[in-house]
């Protein structure tokens, strides 16, 4: 068995989200258990591929952080054995720093990616991200989408900026629907292009640049440099939450 917090997640007086760290690096547990607690997060431990999946599935946490150089499984099988019966967040933490490494556990499923050595600031608003994700795909979530002057209402399909009715496409608005359900994670050339197009067009990367910077022309202040709709080089595109 690893090591773990005392508190469970049922302990009294601790109401606050579990993250459940699969992590085989002692320092980075020992890092993350001394900190998540005082942001209000509880913190389940795994060393194992194994023992992280028998985790999740008998305790529910909220979060997963999850390793993907692991002693006796890769991350990205973990991912995919996840991703067959849970939608919960998952964020990568790994020393694998390549577009490929990100590209690849993004595919599998993962909501995000953070590469080693992390701050835990940036940690806390991934966290924070994964969170509201979470809450925007609960069935009972029907609330719009804001961000700085612009909101998204899938429910009414009417998109605003400045108070004033902005007039999409239909492939327009469909690119920007997959970006608000998944807002805030980072989603794959591959992700979009199937979700939006469908599968025989994963390759076509070049429709998605266009219809990007038509996006960006009709929502951004400054399309040049874009607040809401940031590319994630080489990998994809991520739609800001704050």
């Amino acid at each position: 068995m690893s090591e773990r917090e005392d508190r469970g997640p049922d302990a009294p007086g601790s109401p606050g989200p579990v993250v459940l760290v699969i992590e085989d690096e002692a320092p980075i547990r020992r890092f993350l258990r001394a900190s998540l607690p005082s942001q209000g997060y509880r913190v389940l431990e795994a060393v194992t591929a194994e023992e992280g999946l028998r985790e999740a599935a008998s305790r529910q946490p909220d979060i997963v952080l999850l390793d993907l150089g692991l002693p006796d499984l890769d991350g990205l099988e973990v991912i995919r054995r996840l991703r067959e019966w849970t939608a919960l967040p998952i964020i990568v933490l790994s020393a694998r720093g390549q577009e490929s490494d990100k590209v690849a556990a993004l595919d599998a499923g993962a909501d995000d990616y953070l590469s080693k050595p992390f701050g835990m600031r940036e940690l806390l608003a991934r966290l924070r991200v994964a969170q509201r994700h979470a809450a925007r795909l609960a069935p009972d979530s029907a609330e719009p989408f804001r961000v700085g002057d612009l909101t998204v209402d899938l429910a009414a399909r009417r998109v605003r900026r400045r108070d004033q009715e902005v007039r999409l496409t239909p492939i327009e608005y469909r690119l920007l629907a997959v970006l608000v359900r998944h807002a805030g994670r980072v989603l794959t050339h591959r992700q979009l292009l199937q979700e939006v197009w469908g599968p025989g067009h994963t390759e076509q990367t070049e429709y998605l640049r266009v219809y990007m910077k038509h996006l960006r022309h009709k929502l951004e202040a400054d399309p040049a440099r874009p607040r809401f709709l940031r590319t994630e080089p080489g990998v994809g595109y991520r739609l800001e939450t704050e």
